[in-house]
């Protein structure tokens, strides 16, 4: 595998993880505790496994770019980050809201979130993904 794109997997997932504990971890956790019945009990969270599919995500997000993406740049990057974090967030925030009895500011925060993190990790990749 291309050393750059192996870099920008572990630079993504690395972003990612971090990312997620400050929305998850600290700018949303009253609203998970206020919505507990929800969600599993800490101790019962797969936490290995979501780490795996952060893992798996951030290898497709990247080799997709990497594969498909002719005009490798930054300014692509930032494009295939917004085109990807709209797409993602809409049906994770907006999606999960349709069906699941969550509040309407976890579902933006979750759209939002998602967004940036896209946006980020299409500049990531299009900095460290070059022709």
């Amino acid at each position: 595998m291309n050393k750059r794109i192996l870099l920008a997997i572990v630079t993504i997932f690395i972003t990612w993880s971090i990312l997620d504990f400050v929305i998850h971890g600290v700018l949303l956790q009253a609203t998970y505790e206020a919505t507990s019945a929800l969600w599993r009990p800490m101790e019962e969270m797969k936490m290995g496994l979501m780490y795996l599919v952060t893992l798996l995500f951030t290898g497709c997000f990247v080799l997709i770019y990497a594969l498909l993406v002719s005009d490798k740049s930054m300014v692509a990057g930032i494009k295939y980050g917004v085109l990807f974090g709209l797409a993602m967030g809409v049906s994770m925030g907006f999606g999960s809201y349709s069906y699941m009895p969550i509040p309407y500011t976890l579902a933006f925060t979750w759209f939002a979130g998602t967004l940036v993190e896209s946006i980020l990790a299409g500049a990531i990749v299009g900095a460290i993904v070059k022709q």
